[in-house]
């Protein structure tokens, strides 16, 4: 039976597919990219008994996927526009599915790094891609709505699966956590074949604005990943350091100068805007920081296997799809920026519980207390992103979408850096004082939210 953005709009019958044949498309791709986000996390130990690299290395596995989806996230909406949605997806995928094999085939720990980085690339080509080809394909507001909310819960399956299907995975060998991203991926090639040519458009591209931002956010994750090993005062992490921040300048003197510069610094005059971005780093680095974190915890120093580890993570992640319906149900009840902060408040208080355990609780009652951190964000997330674009003049919500998700991404990356940096001397330690460092961030969102929002 077909839903309602479905049926919407009848499917051609010139044996080229209808809205739903690229709906299906978006949605398959919108789910690996997240699936891809999270799966790796419960795999990490078996790669590391497998290829060595201590937990540094461990964490450039993470944080390469996430850095380039961070960094290419905003120029990728532009080549989209420029090549049409469909050939960007398409070379996105491709792209991404070779890159998939190649992690899966590494015979060295800096190999699969390296093909995580290109993983990562292919991801962000892909994901304005999705939302471009639903867009053309649901001319309709009423049925584009419905196609978006079937796209979103493809992204929220991808983030409940990735753990329990990473950990069943792993259990069997690390390498299918890769592999079956392949399968995948030939089914959207196949439907793809099928979508409607998307149109071109003549958009410019800032070149300076994205060389810039990938070598500000590379030689950042740098400083903060080898600075645990190597200590952040030796002159190649300082050198790092500098480095990143030279990038910086000339990002932001690139904005300044160019005529369609990638994310135009007046957007940042706006307070809401400000707060929506400080919002949605904090959730990221809270949530994505703890699934780094514990899934070395529960395999490391609690002996559980990486199936086990997954069916732990379970309740965290399931939640999450249902919160997002209770998300909306509370804006319309208490208002948008109540429900911001209360999930922000929800997910620093369950940050700051984590911080208590003690070393003889049952793993299964760790388990349970990871829930707040996955209901904060899920319920803050969307009212948030309403909030945020709503400040924004309709014209502008495209692009303060894109840069909420690259902040957002961004707060991912930075968290397992900094997470692993902590944890590499004494892991207890390094834990409770990154977790009470996740929760006094969300705090202060939480109260630049109290002050740029009207209830």
């Amino acid at each position: 039976m077909s839903t309602p953005a479905e049926a919407a709009i009848p499917d051609r019958a010139s044996g080229v597919a209808g809205p739903r044949c690229a709906l299906s498309v978006a949605v398959l791709g919108f789910f690996i990219i997240t699936l891809d986000a999270l799966i790796v996390s419960v795999a990490l130990p078996s790669i590391g008994a497998a290829l060595g690299g201590g937990i540094t290395g461990l964490q450039w596995v993470v944080d390469a996927y996430t850095l380039m989806l961070a960094a290419l996230l905003l120029s990728a909406g532009s080549v989209s526009d420029r090549i049409g949605a469909k050939r960007a997806f398409g070379l996105g995928l491709v792209v991404f599915l070779v890159s998939s094999a190649a992690c899966g085939f590494a015979p060295s720990l800096p190999f699969l790094v390296l093909a995580r980085f290109v993983q990562g690339a292919g991801a962000a080509v892909m994901m304005p891609a999705t939302l471009g080809m639903i867009r053309e394909a649901y001319p309709d507001a009423g049925a584009r709505t419905q196609a978006l909310a079937i796209w979103a819960t493809g992204g929220s399956v991808g983030s409940a699966a990735g753990p329990l299907v990473g950990g069943a995975l792993a259990a069997w060998d690390w390498q299918w956590i890769f592999f079956m991203n392949v399968p995948v991926g030939v089914v959207a090639l196949v439907l793809l074949a099928r979508v409607t040519a998307s149109p071109r458009r003549a958009v410019p591209f800032d070149l300076v604005g994205q060389v810039s931002t990938v070598v500000a956010l590379s030689a950042l994750t740098y400083a903060l990943i080898e600075g645990g090993q190597h200590g952040f005062g030796s002159p190649v992490i300082l050198a790092s350091l500098g480095v990143a921040v030279a990038a910086l300048v000339v990002f932001l003197v690139g904005q300044v100068r160019s005529r369609a510069p990638m994310m135009p610094l007046d957007l940042f005059r706006s307070r809401p805007v400000v707060a929506g971005l400080a919002t949605g780093f904090a959730l990221n680095f809270g949530f994505y920081g703890v699934t780094f974190l514990f899934s070395l915890y529960f395999q490391s120093f609690r002996g559980q296997s990486a199936l086990a580890t997954g069916l732990l993570f379970l309740p965290m992640t399931v939640q999450s799809a249902g919160i997002s319906l209770l998300s909306a149900a509370a804006t319309r009840r208490f208002g948008a920026r109540r429900t911001v902060i209360v999930g922000q408040l929800v997910m620093g208080a369950g940050l700051l519980m984590l911080c208590l355990l003690p070393s003889t609780i049952p793993v299964w009652a760790v388990a349970v207390l990871l829930m707040p951190v996955s209901f904060g964000g899920a319920l803050a997330v969307p009212a948030m992103t309403g909030l945020m674009l709503a400040s924004v003049p309709a014209e502008r919500a495209g692009l303060a979408s894109g840069v909420l998700n690259t902040f957002r991404q961004v707060g991912s990356a930075v968290a397992v850096a900094v997470y692993g940096a902590l944890v590499a001397g004494s892991f207890a330690s390094g834990m409770r004082v990154g977790l009470i460092a996740g929760a006094v961030m969300l705090a202060a969102a939480a109260a630049g939210t109290t002050r740029s929002w009207k209830l």
